[in-house]
């Protein structure tokens, strides 16, 4: 999934999960004014032999600059490997929501949790009412129960922001109950 949000003045900012984010990507878009940060697979084409190979111990940090780009690799639970042309190796303290502690983690992988969180709960929340079938041979049908499904979880949201009171499936059902009155 990917996230495009527009910084004042200074372009565009696109946040990728590791599907999409590659060096070469990053190239393309700093041409086009638009930076990119997310989480990077680790046998990318372009990646710096030693970023593939090193080890490195929970809280520490490797990382590698070419231009405006930044490849870091993390460790917290399990090694993290983000990409970034908008941060450095920067260390900001969080504060641990279940427990009340701090932990030390770069901007990029704090930045990257903020804005990725909506996406994420989106896509765990739409795989509870899955809209596409696996016998379905034409894609556009595929796409268009996709984007369907999509629709109604921005109308959702947008309901809950607005100050609804109702559950996903009850706002599913009474989208279902209009529809046949």
């Amino acid at each position: 999934m990917t996230l495009i949000h527009e910084l004042k003045n200074k372009g565009y900012t696109l946040t990728t999960d590791n599907y999409y984010t590659s060096p070469e990507l990053a190239e393309i878009l700093i041409k086009s004014k638009t930076d990119i940060y997310g989480t990077l697979r680790a046998n990318r084409k372009g990646l710096p032999p030693l970023i593939k190979s090193s080890k490195v111990k929970k809280g520490e940090v490797l990382a590698f600059q070419k231009g405006k780009i930044c490849l870091l690799k993390w460790t917290d639970k399990k090694p993290i490997l983000m990409l970034s042309t908008l941060h450095s190796t920067s260390m900001v303290t969080m504060e641990s929501k279940k427990s009340k502690s701090s932990k030390l983690k770069p901007a990029v992988v704090a930045d990257y949790n903020n804005t990725m969180g909506g996406v994420d709960k989106a896509d765990q929340c739409l795989s509870y009412y899955p809209v596409a079938r696996n016998q379905q041979r034409k894609y556009y049908k595929k796409i268009f129960r996709y984007l369907l499904s999509q629709a109604v979880w921005n109308a959702f949201v947008i309901f809950k922001k607005n100050g609804g009171k109702m559950r996903q499936v009850e706002f599913r059902m009474k989208l279902i109950e209009r529809d046949y009155n």
